[in-house]
């Protein structure tokens, strides 16, 4: 058998079947994909065929409609607001405004930062959260700091699922401009959390600290991935500059024109928020009773490995799973994990119930 080439991303059986010589019609639940599975919402489908009409014109150049719902929802201004084509143009537009510069990434997490750091020239520093508990180092972090022009974060973190809370971003926000360090927050899961004022977004800050820039993903919240919508919130003086390394058009008419009705469906939100409330408490309690290594969540995902009874590895319990049904995402690809942990979407509480059944019959 050939070696593996990981997948870079959830959502990718096709070249994990062929490995491991299952069929390509082999039945899978996918929990890789750290995708809200209370959504889309119901009305988008409609509403997108509705809309078919105008892809026959150029998108408003300046996306005027969607940036004020955006502004609107974070109590903003318009002027304070990108639209990008999905959470991934938002990053490497924040590493294209450093370009040349050093950079220091909180690792293990999404390799995108790493990635549009490099493609924009940027000197890396991987900066590693404290195991086993992934906690910050805050005051080495401060102190590597001192040589760094910008700081990219996840919060909460992808793939470990842990949260910098507000207070301690706070200080580490005062501390930074002191330093001259612009950070970069990815809040691309912030609104698959407890909303509280420990968890919540960081955009009322933005007014107090013009060196932070906000990076958000709406395919997660309403898994709608395959059109790709994104922003950058920050000052108005960031924003022009990011705006300017864009291309023209970058946001598809489609994407453009459903930001506004997605913000607007309080009902979907508030659906969301009691899935969340009732499944993670209960998930986690799951896990830790099957005795597994479970990382700190507070997003809509689990970190998890074997624990010390368990006479198997993570690639093994990946395989078993995999030929069970059950498509989980390997973290091969995250610097410093490297294979040792297995990530765990968070979905509905039947699709739960048999991902636990799973589980336990690959463990026991």
């Amino acid at each position: 058998m050939n070696e593996l080439e990981w997948p870079s991303h959830g959502g990718q059986a096709e070249a994990l079947l062929a490995h491991f010589n299952l069929p390509a019609d082999h039945r899978l639940e996918d929990f890789s994909a750290n995708l809200n599975p209370m959504g889309p919402p119901a009305w988008v489908r409609d509403w997108l065929m509705e809309q078919l009409a105008g892809v026959e014109c150029y998108p408003a150049p300046d996306y005027h409609a969607a940036r004020q719902a955006i502004a609107t929802h974070h109590q903003l201004q318009p002027e304070q607001v990108l639209l990008t084509n999905g959470g991934a143009e938002a990053i490497f537009l924040a590493a294209a405004l450093h370009a040349g510069q050093r950079a220091a990434i909180i690792t293990p997490t999404f390799g995108e930062y790493d990635r549009a750091c490099r493609a924009h020239r940027l000197s890396v520093t991987a900066f590693p959260l404290a195991v086993p508990h992934f906690s910050l180092r805050y005051d080495a972090l401060l102190e590597a700091l001192a040589d760094h022009d910008v700081l990219f974060l996840c919060r909460p973190n992808n793939p470990t699922a842990t949260l910098i809370d507000t207070p301690a971003m706070l200080s580490l926000l005062e501390r930074t401009a002191a330093l001259g360090c612009r950070v970069v927050v990815d809040e691309a899961f912030i609104d698959m959390v407890d909303d509280t004022q420990q968890t919540a977004s960081l955009a009322p800050l933005l007014a107090r600290f013009p060196h932070l820039i906000l990076l958000h993903s709406m395919t997660k919240f309403y898994t709608l991935p395959g059109l790709r919508m994104g922003y950058l919130l920050a000052d108005e003086a960031t924003i022009s500059a990011a705006e300017a390394h864009q291309p023209p058009w970058s946001v598809n008419h489609l994407a453009a024109e459903l930001v506004a009705p997605l913000l607007a469906d309080d009902a979907f939100a508030r659906r969301t928020q009691r899935w969340l409330a009732s499944e993670h408490p209960r998930m986690a309690q799951a896990l830790a009773q099957l005795g597994l290594d479970v990382a700190p969540s507070h997003a809509c995902f689990f970190l998890i490995r074997p624990g010390a009874q368990h006479d198997v590895t993570c690639d093994a319990l990946f395989e078993k799973l995999l030929r069970r049904g059950v498509l989980v995402r390997h973290t091969h690809n995250f610097a410093g994990l490297d294979g040792g942990w297995l990530r765990v979407a968070l979905r509905d509480a039947p699709a739960n119930q048999r991902l636990m059944k799973v589980l336990h019959d690959c463990l026991c």
